[in-house]
């Protein structure tokens, strides 16, 4: 069956790129696995005896059904990944996940994940390279941003390697990366509520060239309370918000929280 390429999809041709995902997966033998884009089963095919229970999301019909005559074992979703309930398809084990993101949506993909995090335990995913970086910066580089700070919020990143274009067909203009995440959430230990912190990380980050304050005082914070705030959480007043680790930035978010409250 000859698939033309659709909704930005870039199939996975590599076979021992495919068994290096699958291995960093780990042992599966008794776990729930969702599948992201499964495309036309290059990492289904491994995972079908593997895993304990797969269950493949893919978004294309055409696809989607020629999973489930080559796969009859496992469940496949022909459905949107970003309006699956991922937590009903946890219960009663947490998830691992595995997929290649397209790239167009891969933020997309990552914060639905996490406002699934409850769900799932690791993820194997597959991103464009430029975003992986900035995934697993670390504070105080130039790829530290919003995205950065959300991922390691909920969970510990794992550069694992990169594949060539040719590793796909067709072949994208980019490299991709494959990361792990394992979800270890830290919000509980920051002493922060996840809704509000991460909209505060949004204000944080609206505008990288300007200051923190600067970006605090246009989302609307008083200037005397930022300043008060920033002596409080012991935080240098001229900084940037992609030099500020995530602790920092949970002190400076209670900090505002209390002289606001106060």
């Amino acid at each position: 069956m000859t698939t033309k390429p659709k909704l930005g999809q870039n199939f996975l041709i590599d076979p021992s790129a495919s068994l290096a995902i699958v291995d960093a997966l780990g042992d599966t033998s008794t776990a729930t696995v969702l599948e992201i884009g499964p495309g036309k089963g290059a990492i289904t095919r491994l995972l079908a005896s593997r895993a304990h229970r797969l269950i493949a999301v893919e978004l294309d019909p055409t696809l989607a059904q020629q999973l489930s005559q080559d796969y009859p074992q496992i469940e496949v979703l022909q459905q949107d990944i970003l309006t699956t309930d991922i937590s009903a398809l946890a219960k009663p084990e947490k998830l691992a996940i595995v997929g290649n993101l397209p790239y167009y949506i891969t933020s997309q993909i990552l914060l639905h994940l996490f406002d699934h995090h409850q769900a799932i335990d690791r993820a194997v995913i597959m991103v464009q390279r430029e975003v992986a970086d900035r995934i697993a910066a670390q504070p105080g580089t130039r790829d530290y941003g919003l995205l950065t700070a959300t991922t390691q919020l909920y969970a510990r990143v794992d550069n694992l390697f990169t594949l060539p274009p040719a590793a796909f067909a067709p072949p994208p203009d980019v490299h991709s990366t494959v990361l792990r995440l394992t979800f270890e959430p830290r919000y509980r230990s920051l002493g922060v509520n996840p809704p509000e912190f991460v909209a505060f990380l949004k204000q944080s980050f609206a505008q990288k060239r300007k200051t923190l304050s600067n970006n605090l005082r246009f989302a609307g914070f008083d200037p005397e309370k930022i300043v008060t705030a920033f002596e409080e959480a012991q935080i240098p007043a001229g900084i940037r918000a992609e030099a500020l680790p995530l602790e920092g930035a949970a002190r400076l978010f209670l900090a505002l929280r209390e002289t606001s409250e106060g």
